[in-house]
């Protein structure tokens, strides 16, 4: 059931970044990394729909990080890179070409061959405060440097890759305080729940990596930005939910297949660029990089 709901977010996140990334394409280049950008895109039908198909999906991966583990619900979220791409191309009228087959079957077959291996889980639904503030140090520092290094930059695929990269580690620690958050109300109620810092937490990291991303989505193409975003969440959430929660996953002869599925999703991902569903377009054109 936990897979199941994180299959249902990961596919309202591919929507939800398809119809922001047609928003975010009509964002004049000096209203970028401010308030103008944000009050430019409030008044987009599409960044609305997005946000709204995205608010769908949030709920869908708070429920499905009741269920079952971070280490498990993340790494599945991957599959929103192949959903992105097959709506992409559905949006803009274009066949998927064969390069984008092969991306989207490797991560999946790569994906479900390592989780299969791993077989993460366990760990607790709550951590002590000294880890907490390690955590959230570390991955606002990280968060600073990639958006910092982003801005040193005009726009294309690397500024649009940095800010992805800082929007995945944001959404990482976005689900790592809502695990925390929803595990409170399953076990307290809605009145822990709205008195625990760490909703008010997630509502904040998740605004900040909202923001994150639509400054990625107006940088560069989506084959620049989603391959970071995806890939990074899961990956920085792994490590999230090893250190935090203490979640683990199978050893010893197991890493062989755990291995063989992260090349495969890493294979995956190299073979994107042929599948750029805005290769031809020429508003896609004016973001080289």
């Amino acid at each position: 059931m936990p897979a199941l709901v994180a299959l249902l977010a990961a596919v309202g996140n591919a929507l939800g970044t398809v119809l922001q990334r047609i928003a975010a394409r009509t964002v004049p280049e000096g209203d970028a990394f401010s308030v103008r950008l944000v009050r430019h895109l409030l008044r987009s039908p599409a960044w609305l729909g997005g946000i709204a198909v995205i608010v769908g999906a949030a709920a869908c991966q708070a429920l499905a990080l009741t269920l079952g583990s971070l280490s498990l619900v993340q790494p599945i979220l991957v599959l929103e890179l192949p959903f992105t791409l097959l709506i992409a191309c559905a949006f803009a009228r274009r066949r998927l070409p064969a390069a984008g087959w092969a991306a989207s079957l490797t991560v999946a077959a790569g994906l479900g061959l390592g989780l299969a291996a791993a077989a993460p889980g366990g760990g607790a639904d709550q951590a002590p405060a000294a880890r907490w503030i390690v955590t959230l140090a570390c991955t606002g520092t990280a968060v600073a440097l990639c958006a910092a290094a982003a801005l040193t930059r005009s726009r294309g695929r690397a500024r649009a890759a940095l800010f992805a990269s800082a929007s995945a580690i944001a959404y990482a620690l976005t689900a790592t305080l809502m695990k925390a958050a929803t595990g409170t109300f399953d076990e307290h109620g809605v009145g822990a729940f709205l008195t625990a810092w760490q909703t008010y937490g997630f509502v904040a990291a998740g605004a900040c990596a909202l923001f994150l991303l639509a400054n990625a989505m107006e940088s560069g193409p989506l084959v620049a930005s989603q391959p970071a975003l995806t890939l990074g969440e899961a990956l920085v959430s792994l490590a999230l939910g090893s250190l935090v929660y203490g979640e683990r996953v199978r050893t010893g002869w197991w890493l062989v297949p755990e291995g063989v599925g992260v090349v495969l999703v890493t294979w995956g991902i190299v073979l994107l660029p042929g599948a750029d569903p805005e290769s031809r377009d020429p508003a896609g054109e004016r973001t080289p990089g």
